[in-house]
């Protein structure tokens, strides 16, 4: 049997296989133990992570570290993935970290052709409100442009001078203009707290940013006089598309959860169609049982709509026993859990925007 290609591409749609043989070839490791284990971490979502070490360590001695993360206004709505991304963010924040949210209005003009001032728009009409109503503080969190943070700019140009031609190429695959581009304005992103202050930080992101994280550690290490920290990440598993057949993405015109959804209607519509672990018939599924681990409802479950750990255990056993059939768990556990997770999401939002004057940026 041919052993499987591992590829992560930042900006593909290929769903990964083999997280452990990934792990070996990207230099990560295991999610470590951490102060009040986030649901994340409890359940794997987060599988791995890179440079931690002194992240944790600052969370435990009560010292001074970064989180960082960022919007890419190229829609005006985003996938139910980056949902996980800010879930991580958030407990970050929880644990101390200093957060920055960077609107990647640059990069979206380059690689999605979107205009400044269009990317502007969205980001304060949706993106900066969506991302405080899926839990980020917004006393606690630093926004800023790309386009108007010139510390970024001259951080990418110092860092364009310290990787070769033949080096991009081994990460990325290609030296496409606005792939160029895109990769080094994010190591300035990425490193840009530490002009303020030599700190630890973690990004935390999906797994088709590793080829970001190793580049910028490979640059924080050559940029010596710097005395960076080497940023630490620690990564999410792909959220699935509803046939289970590619990761998530907001570039996807079918197959995913956007947030928001229209209405209850299309949202229920959707989710009738996820695929499951069930068998092929009912007798079948009464005598064996049903495969939960490869069951996109108990997957956005897991991941999204069922925060009680004992729901979702029972979800897991009357599947695994035979106890419940697919429509009824899509019903019960899968649609009831969405349709509460958009309902909060709905209400948080509203008063986002209501308060969007009190968001912060860097000046």
């Amino acid at each position: 049997m041919q052993e499987q290609k591992v590829n992560v591409d930042p900006w593909g749609k290929a769903l990964v296989q083999d997280y452990t043989r990934l792990m070996k070839e990207f230099g990560m490791k295991e999610i470590s133990s951490y102060p009040n284990e986030s649901l994340q971490f409890r359940r794997g979502v987060n599988f791995a992570e890179q440079g931690m070490q002194d992240v944790i360590n600052a969370i435990n001695e009560k010292k001074n570290f970064y989180c960082l993360t960022g919007i890419m206004p190229s829609n005006t709505q985003i996938h139910l993935g980056t949902a996980t991304v800010i879930e991580n963010v958030k407990y970050f924040q929880e644990m101390g970290a200093k957060t920055y949210v960077l609107i990647a209005d640059v990069e979206s003009q380059a690689t999605r052709n979107v205009s400044i001032e269009e990317g502007k728009k969205r980001a304060m009409e949706f993106h900066i409100p969506a991302y405080i109503a899926l839990g980020l503080d917004i006393k606690k969190t630093n926004f800023y442009f790309q386009s108007e943070n010139k510390e970024v700019s001259n951080l990418a140009a110092i860092c364009s001078q310290k990787i070769t031609e033949n080096e991009f190429r081994a990460i990325y695959g290609s030296l496409h203009p606005s792939k160029v581009m895109s990769a080094f304005t994010q190591m300035g992103d990425i490193l840009h707290p530490q002009l303020q202050e030599r700190m630890p930080g973690v990004i935390p992101v999906g797994i088709d940013q590793a080829p970001h994280i190793r580049m910028v550690r490979d640059v924080a290490r050559r940029l010596g006089d710097y005395k960076f920290f080497l940023p630490g990440a620690v990564f999410n598993k792909y959220t699935s598309s509803l046939d289970g057949s590619f990761k998530m993405s907001k570039n996807e015109s079918v197959g995913k959860l956007d947030i928001p959804e229209k209405n209850e209607i299309d949202l229920e519509k959707k989710l009738k169609k996820a695929f499951t672990g069930g068998r092929a018939t009912k007798e079948e599924q009464q005598k064996l049982g049903g495969q939960p681990e490869i069951c996109i409802a108990f997957e956005y479950c897991k991941f999204h709509f069922i925060k009680d750990d004992k729901k979702l255990d029972e979800m897991y056993q009357n599947c695994k026993n035979g106890k419940t059939l697919c429509g009824e768990c899509k019903q019960k556990y899968l649609i009831d859990g969405a349709k509460e997770f958009y309902k909060d999401f709905d209400k948080k939002f509203e008063n986002a925007r209501k308060n969007i004057g009190k968001v912060k940026f860097i000046e």
